[in-house]
């Protein structure tokens, strides 16, 4: 379902999202203002070996001033790249590993109200070490990254115990526990399988850029 947009501004600009205001048409014929951020979507990687550990990450957020654990993840900003190559060439950048066996795990809007991030995490099985892409250089926040492994069950814990608090590592963790105990392993999606969010998103930002003085 989409409300029509009867107005669209940038209201700031940033390296990788936009801030915007749109004036939306409500069913009612009313009109809203709505500000939200614009956002290339991301994938995230569960990466589950067979010794039953998971692949994480710490890396320091800014905005709210963590050191969070995290899965390798990152931005749908490449050229060229499908969602399923850009979570190999990110399993490889953060955590120097590669996949033979790759499934959907979950698919979700991080932040629905305020963002416009879609995030599709994929489970990466039958791991080797792999070198980092050529030409990539680990600055900024992944410069300070540490790269570990750590326990499936102890990650489970961690999250029910409230210690964990990134988005992707807790759905992920999540969604692969409850794929465990159902059964549901070998059930997974196909790596390749429509993905309705980013068909949306492509036609609600093609909208957009329709509107005077939108630089997006």
């Amino acid at each position: 379902m989409v409300w029509p947009v009867a107005g669209h501004v940038v209201l700031g600009h940033g390296n990788v999202s936009d801030f915007v205001n749109d004036t939306v048409v409500t069913p009612d014929g009313g009109r809203m203002e709505r500000q939200y951020t614009l956002h290339p979507g991301a994938v995230g990687v569960i990466a589950w070996d067979a010794e039953d550990r998971i692949a994480v990450v710490r890396q320091y957020r800014h905005p709210v001033g963590f050191q969070l654990t995290e899965p390798p993840a990152g931005l749908l900003d490449g050229d060229g790249e499908t969602w399923l190559t850009a979570a190999q060439r990110e399993l490889a950048e953060e955590a120097g590993l590669s996949a033979e066996r790759w499934d959907v795990l979950v698919d979700l809007f991080t932040t629905p109200g305020a963002n416009q991030e879609s995030l599709r995490i994929y489970l990466a099985r039958d791991l080797t070490e792999t070198a980092a892409p050529d030409g990539f250089v680990a600055d900024h926040e992944e410069a300070d990254m540490e790269v570990c492994w750590a326990a499936r069950s102890d990650l489970v814990d961690a999250v029910l115990a409230g210690q964990l608090q990134n988005p992707t590592m807790v759905s992920g963790v999540l969604a692969l526990e409850v794929a465990r105990l159902s059964g549901r392993l070998d059930a997974l999606r196909d790596p390749g399988t429509d993905w309705p969010a980013r068909a949306v998103w492509t036609a609600r930002n093609r909208t957009l850029a329709g509107f005077d003085g939108n630089a997006g």
